[in-house]
């Protein structure tokens, strides 16, 4: 049946309910048709009452569900995640995908982490760089038969309303003397000179500017060519020290001092970070002002901050001055890598997520990432995790918002269990994304012709192309609570009674002014 919008005369209550049927025009409210009347109202008590109401006029809940960040990390590096070997099948490939994916919407976790670029390779098809060979078994080896697992990924995650945030490592050329050979478009080979055996990796020269503009290309043609929701950084910049060895880039730092400069060597290495965090950044959002740009640091900033925090000094050991990006606003969130208990007092979760949230003066968001992966043999239990996200809730007035976990290896097998305590207690019912206004606020357009037919709501868009999904709430008590998610091709789903509100949502989570209705 149609709804009543409200430039339509109001109906009285006997048209109302034959409204319901369709009965003849001439036979309506005639004394001698008393039977059909009587017949029609008996009727109406075995049929549910649908009402559309104006937003203006429907007693509307306070609130709607908190948004809220539920990102996962999917590792390619040694097939951590996936592929969950090297040389699978596409089909294999596909399918082990696909079940990460359905795993993820089942938990209601909405943004895949995807590491793309693992080594100086690409797990898509690349103009400048090679084949994974995590993924095909031969770095420089297209997929047979082709197809682009990034765009594949994309697709996938988008139809399950989930985000896809691809993760980039800036200079790791090679994990392991066993990876096998470099492809002859490998940046190794390319530039040779500015490839540095370090421990058992090699290590690009974050100095070298050739190598900062083959980063910053690789990341700006994905950035160009593919509908990704951001773009993502870990905590590898410069490598982690080895002990006894020192990083060897002095060449490179040499013929900066022979040209003029006067930083000293860690001043010059943290300029080199600081300028791709900033070059990125710009670059972003000067093609595509809708794409995020994360970075997930290291969790503690130096030690000392705050007082009795002890560990790796990432300021002078990555050359990461996280804080300086938080302060100039070089990035949309900050995913710190809070890998720690909460009890221990020289390395607490709530202790340095703390210290983290008061180092934020742009206001961006801020979502803790967790070490999931030590349910596997560090006798962490899945309890550990409830309270950390718990802690992360009780903080989201300072724009905690959300949490990553590494690594999607825990949830895609199920240890310990964790998938039962996450849908039962973490996450059993979906959450939307926090907006980010910095980048956009301007809402999309609202549904239109809204329409319901048994206890089917149907709709349409006057702009789906602004649209990216569709947020379907109830009313539950004094809140519109989020029940379902709904992909941007939907534009019908099935419901009990209730009154539900109908947002359209756009591909930063701004929502629409809603609309009301209420099936009785």
């Amino acid at each position: 049946m149609r709804l009543n919008y409200p430039n339509r005369p109001k109906m009285n209550l006997i048209s109302k309910l034959f409204s319901k049927i369709n009965i003849p025009p001439n036979i309506r409210f005639r004394p001698k048709n008393l039977l059909w009347v009587s017949l029609i109202i008996f009727g109406l008590t075995l049929t549910q009452i649908y009402t559309y109401l104006p937003t203006a006029t429907a007693q509307q809940p306070s609130s709607f569900s908190p948004r809220e960040f539920r990102g996962v990390w999917v590792a390619s590096v040694a097939n951590i995640d996936w592929p969950s070997q090297r040389g699978l099948s596409v089909a294999q490939q596909k399918s082990e995908l696909l079940n990460i994916l359905n795993r993820m919407q089942e938990l209601n976790l909405n943004a895949l982490v995807l590491q793309v670029r693992p080594n100086g390779d690409a797990l898509y098809d690349s103009p400048i760089e090679p084949w994974s060979g995590w993924m095909t078994g031969k770095q420089g080896t297209p997929p047979e038969p082709y197809y682009d697992p990034l765009e594949f990924a994309i697709a996938e995650s988008h139809k399950r309303n989930i985000e896809l945030h691809a993760w980039f490592n800036p200079y790791r050329a090679q994990l392991s003397p066993n990876d096998g050979s470099f492809a002859g478009n490998h940046m190794a080979v390319k530039y040779p000179q500015y490839a540095y055996r370090y421990g058992n990796n090699i290590w690009m020269d974050p100095g070298a500017k050739v190598i900062q503009d083959q980063t910053f290309n690789t990341i700006m043609d994905v950035v160009r060519r593919y509908d990704v929701d951001a773009i993502h950084f870990d905590d590898y910049f410069y490598p982690y020290p080895k002990r006894g060895q020192e990083f060897p880039d002095y060449q490179t730092y040499n013929a900066y001092k022979a040209s003029g400069g006067t930083l000293s060597l860690s001043n010059w290495r943290r300029q080199n970070v600081n300028n791709m965090v900033q070059r990125l950044y710009q670059g972003i959002h000067a093609e595509k002002p809708y794409v995020k740009f994360g970075i997930s640091p290291f969790g503690i900033y130096r030690p000392g901050n705050p007082p009795g925090i002890v560990g790796l000094d990432q300021y002078e050991s990555l050359y990461a001055d996280v804080k300086l990006w938080m302060e100039k606003g070089w990035v949309d969130y900050l995913a710190p890598q809070l890998y720690w208990r909460i009890d221990p007092p020289q390395q607490s979760y709530p202790v340095l997520l703390n210290w983290w949230l008061q180092q934020n003066p742009q206001r961006r968001h801020i979502y803790a990432g967790n070490y999931l992966s030590q349910l596997q043999g560090a006798g962490w239990s899945v309890s550990e995790f409830e309270r950390q996200v718990a802690i992360s809730r009780q903080r989201a007035s300072q724009l905690s918002l959300g949490n990553i976990f590494f690594s999607m290896k825990m949830f895609r097998d199920n240890f310990a269990g964790v998938n039962n305590v996450f849908k039962s207690s973490v996450y059993p019912t979906p959450a939307l994304p926090p907006a980010m206004p910095w980048l956009d606020n301007q809402p999309p357009a609202p549904p239109t012709g809204i329409q319901v037919n048994s206890d089917v709501i149907s709709w349409s868009a006057d702009n789906t192309g602004d649209v990216r999904s569709w947020a379907l709430y109830q009313q539950t008590g004094n809140q519109w609570a989020l029940v379902q998610v709904l992909n941007s091709a939907t534009n019908a789903v099935r419901v009990t009674p209730g009154t539900y509100v109908l947002r359209a949502v756009d591909r930063l989570a701004n929502e629409s002014l809603e609309e009301v209705v209420r099936l009785q």
